[in-house]
């Protein structure tokens, strides 16, 4: 099932997002990982999803093979 990332990546543009295991919940957010992740932990969370937020959304088709 996809999961609409809209909302973060409008609220959280370049960022970097420390995410629960529903991947949309935000747990913290920074201009690192390293960040995020202590901002996570002091939340009580040892090991949440880490991913930087693009600054712009672009299309991707295709998985890049030549035939």
């Amino acid at each position: 099932m996809a999961i609409d990332w809209t909302p973060i990546i409008k609220k959280y543009k370049g960022k970097w997002v420390a995410l629960e295991s529903d991947e949309i919940t935000v747990l913290a957010a920074a201009n690192s990982a390293v960040e995020a992740l202590k901002e996570a932990r002091n939340k009580g969370y040892e090991s949440p999803i880490l991913t930087k937020v693009p600054t712009k959304v672009v299309s991707y088709i295709g998985n890049g093979l030549s035939l």
